[in-house]
């Protein structure tokens, strides 16, 4: 697979927008934020309509048996929804769903969408306690909340999608330096070059000592030196300072944060000096009025970890329905070809160092050992790659299920226990953890996988350092979305048997 960073087409790609974004109209950039904002107002007015509409359509006119059959007053709930929907919108303004900060942002987006849905609701509930005169069928309530939070999701989704299509155009983007050079900045680089929904749009960076371009970045121009940072933001209407906290000492940080910290027109970002160490989510806590930072201690936390044990119960559970006759006749075949038992347990690691069998139908024979004592050539390259290309030691049963991915079966067991996933990093042994250097803590932030980035880009005919890049970019960019792609892309990876040995 290629890599990623060094792939030619991202730095066209920018040099492209980059063209784009100068060339584009300064007056509609001007103007193109608060329009978004406008635009969105009345999104929400006609989703939070359509919602309340909605919710009486289902309560009162389609006679479903859960609900007590009234005849309500039409011109009551029309009354009602006039005044209703502007204190709704009243409400997302106030969370903060008109502030440019929290636009475009997915999941908090939805999060505050939803905590707005829920804050009205209540208010209406109150103003049924405080006002006698004041009743709404709480059925009709209920739905309107559940489709006030559906509707305007799904409008702001739409519109979302409608601005990362304009910024291929040059617009809702945010010019963007690094400052400071270093092996964390190359990892900032690649990482939010990667994230094209970012909006962010990198000009170049900024080294506090040489002004020539450094060999650490391979698609980005050095704009200058530290010292002409206050020309070079003005040059090209820097609107994102992305601090390497590590490459730069503390005095230049303070200067910096006194030059720009309280900057109405430039956002300063500050890295957390450990990206090339730590994959998971940190928070940003007082303590006595002193802000420390928290590491969490898993990857995935809250509505994702949630998301992905759907995803891996649901197709565990229907997939062992569906495939256990194959489980059996695999098992006799097992049996009938050599002796010994069907499943072979390797001790592996899981997520925060605890290790754990997984489970795999046994495809070499009982004296393997003996076998691989007889080829002193083959055992080293056994310690070096921990895979070998021709294995005296697999039986004729065990040569058919390795090439189809089949020996790997059972860890669908591994999945029930929640020790595994059916999407995750390679799993390793404890031997093998030196071969990722200072990733290791990172790559045990998460259960490792049946399948992964790994399985879908060559298997093992990868090198053992681009299995540890695929692994480290498949964590820091998870989605529920990336594992579906990756599940459907597995499929035809297996099929294909590339790298099965």
């Amino acid at each position: 697979m290629e890599s990623l960073w060094e792939n030619s087409n991202l730095a066209l790609q920018r040099t492209l927008k980059k063209k784009i974004y100068l060339e584009a109209n300064s007056v509609g950039r001007r103007y193109q934020w608060p329009l978004l904002i406008i635009s969105l107002i009345v999104v929400d007015l006609l989703m939070v309509g359509l919602a309340f509409r909605a919710a009486y359509f289902v309560r009162f006119e389609l006679s479903i048996s859960v609900f007590q059959m009234v005849n309500p007053s039409v011109d009551y709930y029309q009354g009602l929804v006039f005044v209703i929907i502007p204190l709704w919108l009243a409400i997302f303004a106030l969370v903060g769903l008109y502030n440019q900060k929290n636009l475009l942002s997915g999941t908090q987006e939805y999060s505050l969408v939803f905590n707005a849905s829920t804050i009205g609701m209540i208010s209406v509930v109150g103003a049924g306690f405080l006002l006698p005169d004041f009743i709404v069928a709480r059925g009709w309530l209920f739905l309107a909340w559940l489709f006030a939070f559906l509707f305007t999701a799904i409008g702001r989704f739409t519109t979302r999608r409608f601005v990362y299509a304009l910024r291929e155009w040059g617009y809702f983007l945010s010019p963007a330096i690094i400052v400071g050079v270093n092996e964390e900045a190359r990892s900032l680089a690649e990482q939010l070059t990667l994230w094209r929904k970012s909006g962010l749009l990198f000009m170049g960076y900024v080294d506090q000592d040489e002004d020539v371009d450094s060999p650490i970045f391979s698609n980005l121009p050095s704009l200058g030196k530290l010292d002409k940072l206050r020309e070079i933001v003005d040059q090209y209407a820097v609107k994102e300072l992305i601090l390497t906290t590590s490459a730069l000492t503390r005095d230049e940080i303070v200067a910096l944060f006194k030059e720009y910290g309280i900057s109405k027109h430039v956002n300063l970002r500050l890295s957390s000096g450990l990206f090339e160490v730590i994959t998971t989510g940190v928070q940003i806590t007082e303590l006595a009025s002193v802000p420390l930072i928290r590491v969490n201690n898993a990857r995935l936390t809250g509505i994702d970890s949630v998301l992905k044990l759907i995803l891996d119960y649901s197709i565990t559970i229907l997939g062992l329905i569906l495939i256990s006759p194959i489980l059996l006749l695999i098992s006799v075949l097992i049996k009938l070809d050599s002796p010994g038992p069907i499943i072979y347990r390797r001790r592996v690691m899981g997520v925060n160092g605890r290790q754990f069998d997984a489970y795999k139908f046994r495809t070499m024979s009982p004296n393997g050992d003996e076998i691989l004592e007889r080829h002193p050539e083959l055992k080293a390259e056994l310690d070096e790659n921990h895979k070998l290309v021709e294995d005296p030691r697999v039986t004729r049963v065990g040569q058919i299920l390795r090439k189809t991915s089949l020996d790997e079966l059972p860890q669908l067991f591994n999945v029930l226990r929640r020790e595994m996933s059916l999407v995750g990093p390679r799993m390793i042994s404890p031997l093998e953890m030196k071969k990722y250097d200072q990733w290791d803590m990172n790559l045990l932030t998460v259960r490792p996988g049946i399948t992964g980035l790994w399985q879908v880009s060559g298997r093992s005919d990868i090198s053992y350092a681009e299995r540890v890049r695929l692994d480290m970019y498949y964590i820091r960019n998870w989605s529920i979305w990336l594992d579906i792609g990756l599940l459907l892309q597995t499929i035809p990876a297996v099929l294909r048997a590339r790298g099965a040995y």
